[in-house]
């Protein structure tokens, strides 16, 4: 039981981010900087924008692991789900567009709100931080930099590269990179939640071999 109402939190917490971020898109007033990103690959390779969140996700989740850091089941959820989130809300229309400036101020400030809540919910679930915040937490660790340079330097790469293939910018970004961490604060604070007193779960190696080596054996006795 326990199981799954961890399970429903972390992808409750997964489809709220994608929520979010949707809502800050559909706003039209320019994206938060990784989806600057995902939206420049998108018009480069043809692809949607959930699909180029997926494959950033994955490049950044093999240089994490490359770089030694762990990865919980919820990291690969985070990966592949959010993407998948974000096309299904996207291609279905499920989020309002709306035209009066002061409504897609309003869609920006509600999708901070949303993502904020939705990453509560998915780091609470302790079964491992997303690709982006792990790159953070690595690249910060072997540089001995704060956090919050790393950040801030991981976003702006992420800004300039999806801006030169086409990425919308625009007064949102701004309202975004502002506000985002006070949403997120806010929202910690008053969900009392202490992000350094949760202990993840991380996919432990061995015992992920040891099991494929079972069932390989199994399936050839067979």
């Amino acid at each position: 039981m326990k199981l799954i109402a961890t399970l429903g939190r972390l992808f409750l917490g997964l489809f709220l981010f994608a929520l979010g971020a949707v809502c800050t898109i559909n706003a039209h007033l320019g994206l938060q900087p990784w989806d600057v990103l995902h939206q420049g690959l998108a018009r480069t390779f043809h692809i949607t924008i959930g699909m180029g969140n997926i494959l950033v996700a994955l490049l950044i989740l093999i240089i994490n692991r490359l770089l030694g850091e762990k990865i919980g089941f919820g990291t690969i959820c985070n990966m592949l789900f959010i993407g998948i989130f974000m096309d299904v809300l996207m291609l279905n229309h499920l989020v309002p567009v709306y035209h009066m400036f002061v409504l897609r101020i309003l869609m920006v400030l509600a999708g901070l709100a949303i993502l904020s809540f939705g990453t509560y919910l998915y780091l609470s679930a302790g079964l491992g931080t997303g690709p982006r915040d792990g790159l953070m937490v690595v690249l910060a660790r072997k540089t001995k930099r704060s956090v919050r340079l790393i950040r801030t330097l991981n976003e702006a790469v992420a800004l300039i590269i999806g801006y030169f293939l086409g990425g919308s910018v625009g007064i949102g970004t701004l309202i975004m990179v502002s506000l985002v961490g006070i949403f997120v604060q806010f929202t910690f604070k008053i969900c009392k939640f202490d992000v350094k007193n949760v202990h993840h779960t991380y996919i432990d190696r061995a015992k992920a071999k040891h099991a494929l080596a079972v069932l390989f054996h199994s399936q050839n006795i067979s």
